[in-house]
């Protein structure tokens, strides 16, 4: 846990993902298309991943990625993200972590 948390806090947008998960890229694409540059953790490319991966699933989320952090707190996973999307409040989050400026 208090690795996650330490990665989470190290950029605005921090999303922890897996290569080979289709929702992941989803994820990571509508934040790029934002002009939101994510601190992106590959689960499936990292010694530790496993680990991490437990760690967010006690954390809450369900599938374990991905699993999106904005100003070091825990947003939730693609349902919710694009939900955040729909209803306009994804970008207040992001412009409030300092993640984007317009």
């Amino acid at each position: 846990m208090d690795r996650v948390a330490k990665l989470a806090s190290q950029k605005a947008v921090v999303i922890f993902s897996k290569s080979s998960c289709c929702m992941s890229h989803t994820i990571k694409r509508l934040f790029y298309e934002q002009g939101v540059s994510p601190m992106v953790h590959e689960l499936d490319e990292d010694s530790r991943g496993r680990d991490i991966e437990w760690a967010l699933v006690r954390l809450g989320c369900n599938p374990a990625v991905p699993a999106v952090f904005i100003g070091g707190k825990f947003v939730g996973s693609a349902n919710t993200v694009m939900t955040l999307q729909l209803n306009g409040s994804l970008k207040k989050m992001l412009k409030d972590a300092g993640a984007i400026w317009l």
